[in-house]
């Protein structure tokens, strides 16, 4: 289990090489491009520059297990590549390998038909457009998929969509071209058959930016997630995805890749912030001695170093049982996994932040803005209740 392909180990190596010499030097660059841009929610030109360069060196489309459209890794593989990639809040990007889109692009592959997967999902695979999903509603308890309550309506060849929905990631960008929308087709039909999931391009009638949401006062431009009210959308009957009523088995479907890539890419979050704070420790003085040789942070450190290696393991177990047995089988390990890596990232975060001082809570390191992102992901993808109920009733089927 603990062995890479050579293949898998060739693009590691190469993955530390690109963040070493164009992910890390350009995050300042990447930061001040954004604030002083005239449209905070355009593409960022270093971030399109580096796109090149990845692009160049091979290192895109890395999250798609399928070759003809990835990369050909498993998710053992692919996890070791993404915690790089987490590093850094604008590597995913790069690489075309950032959420929403990745799972967007895994579910119009697995899901689309073939005109949908040529308008759609090519460009997305190119980076030449980006795109968002849909589903949570400000309006009902989104935790529960079965709530969704946005009107699909059928008139002859063309759907009709009304309802709000908020925290459509991706949604705000101006390259952002493509939703995939959640929502009710059929309100008699039986609790998981009533949902549909369906393409609705940006630039319909009627698709209405309320307004962007920020994540404790952050609005992550020019990424963003919005708010938005689809106002009698209408979109052609084509544009439907496997059909009417399978919008809760697209869900699973999709979820499942998608929250094991937030858990691999939060883990080489809190390895740096992990990193961050042994070298403030080593650097800083206080009271006439060096922080590191304060029992508290040493500690913290040897606690931080604990948890970390306990949820790679456990990250590393689900995706090699999504490889072996499939998602299904391995979704008690996703939901602990779900669970477990941002609450582990959280602690080291904030460990790393107190050893920074003021500077911990400012802009002048990665880590109060990670530290409410990762905050987020106990929340995104189903809250950490949704997952502990999982776990349980998967444990106590077994002494039944």
């Amino acid at each position: 289990m603990f062995e890479l392909s050579d293949n898998a180990k060739k693009l590691q190596a190469q993955l530390h090489e690109f963040m070493d010499a164009h992910i890390y030097p350009n995050e300042h660059k990447h930061h001040e491009q954004v604030e002083h841009s005239e449209n905070r929610w355009a593409p960022v030109p270093i971030v399109e520059e580096l796109k090149v360069k990845a692009k160049a060196a091979g290192l895109w489309n890395l999250f798609l297990p399928d070759s003809e459209f990835g990369a050909g890794l498993t998710n053992y593989e692919y996890a070791h590549l993404c915690e790089v990639m987490g590093r850094s809040a604008m590597a995913p990007e790069v690489f075309n390998c950032s959420a929403p889109d990745t799972g967007n692009m895994e579910t119009i592959a697995r899901y689309g038909n073939k005109e949908q997967q040529d308008k759609w999902l090519k460009p997305l695979l190119e980076g030449e457009i980006r795109s968002c999903f849909s589903m949570t509603e400000p309006d009902v308890a989104s935790s529960d998929a079965t709530n969704i309550a946005c009107e699909i309506r059928r008139e002859g060849d063309e759907y009709v969509i009304n309802g709000r929905k908020w925290w459509s990631s991706g949604a705000m960008t101006t390259t952002s071209k493509i939703a995939i929308v959640m929502g009710k087709t059929d309100p008699g039909a039986e609790k998981h058959k009533q949902q549909s999931m369906i393409l609705v391009p940006l630039d319909t009638p009627g698709v209405k930016m309320i307004r962007p949401l920020t994540v404790f006062g952050y609005d992550h431009a020019p990424h963003g997630h919005a708010e938005i009210q689809y106002d009698n959308v209408r979109v052609p009957v084509s544009n439907i995805l496997l059909g009417e009523g399978r919008g809760f088995e697209i869900a699973q479907g999709r979820l499942g890749p998608g929250r094991i890539h937030h858990c691999m890419r939060t883990i080489g979050v809190a390895e740096r912030a992990l990193e961050l704070m042994c070298k403030r420790a080593n650097a800083r003085e206080a009271f006439g001695k060096p922080l590191s040789s304060f029992d508290s942070i040493r500690k913290d450190i040897a606690r931080s170093r604990m948890e970390i290696e306990q949820a790679r393991l456990m990250t590393l177990k689900a995706a090699h049982m999504m490889d072996t047995v499939g998602n299904k089988v391995a979704r008690q390990e996703i939901a602990m996994i779900k669970v477990i890596a941002p609450s582990m990232a959280l602690k080291v975060l904030d460990r790393a932040i107190q050893v920074h001082g003021g500077a911990g809570v400012s802009q002048d390191t990665f880590l109060a803005e990670a530290w409410a992102k990762v905050r987020t992901l106990r929340l995104a993808d189903g809250p950490d209740e949704v997952h502990l109920d999982s776990v349980a009733k998967i444990e106590l089927r077994q002494y039944r």
